[in-house]
């Protein structure tokens, strides 16, 4: 599905990566890295210009992110009991869950580029949990800003070579989430010391 993917670039452009964005961002299994990446390609060859192309990515995420949010606030037990059902929903689910309830704003935030497999099910979790809506977008719309701009970004930089591009993110936000695990971590730590717990 990929290259078939990739080969409508050309043709339909911007209207292809939002979708692309859209669907990705309610678990559906789309490309929309290697299209944001392919799509920076073109923005670094002169065929897409770079701020349509930043807010096509960026738009397509944001609408899928308020469709999951309010499919959450509008369906959220029912729809929260069914996704269950599976054991790695069920998983990712409970994961959810618990960063919502810890650190809302920030799990918004982060799961929109970082943590970007949790998103999907934040969204649903913070619709279900009556998490605030300003608060949910305002960390949203940020978050899906940095996940734009470092996908078309990278594609730019690297003048599509969408391999190159791929394996240098995959690297580099490798570190990225490593190191916040280990100061979350170490935060963790200190606060339990200084508790006694």
């Amino acid at each position: 599905m990929t290259d078939w993917l990739l080969a409508l670039v050309p043709q339909y452009g911007l209207w292809l990566l939002a979708a692309t964005t859209f669907l990705s961002c309610l678990a559906l299994p789309f490309p929309a890295s290697i299209l944001m990446l392919t799509a920076g390609g073109f923005v670094a060859a002169g065929d897409l210009a770079l701020a349509p192309t930043l807010a096509a990515a960026a738009g397509g995420g944001i609408a899928g992110d308020q469709l999951g949010y309010w499919a959450g606030r509008s369906f959220g037990t029912r729809l929260l009991t069914q996704l269950r059902r599976d054991p790695g929903r069920d998983r990712l689910l409970a994961k959810a869950v618990a960063i919502m309830d810890r650190r809302g704003t920030s799990a918004v935030f982060l799961t929109r580029w970082l943590f970007s497999p949790l998103g999907p099910w934040v969204n649903l979790t913070a619709g279900s949990t009556g998490y605030g809506w300003p608060r949910f977008t305002t960390a949203g719309v940020a978050g899906e800003a940095v996940w734009a701009g470092i996908y078309v970004g990278a594609g730019y930089a690297f003048a599509g070579n969408v391999e190159a591009a791929s394996q240098m993110l995959g690297s580099v936000l490798g570190v990225v989430a490593g190191a916040s695990a280990v100061l979350i971590l170490g935060y963790w730590l200190y606060s339990s010391q200084r508790t006694g717990v």
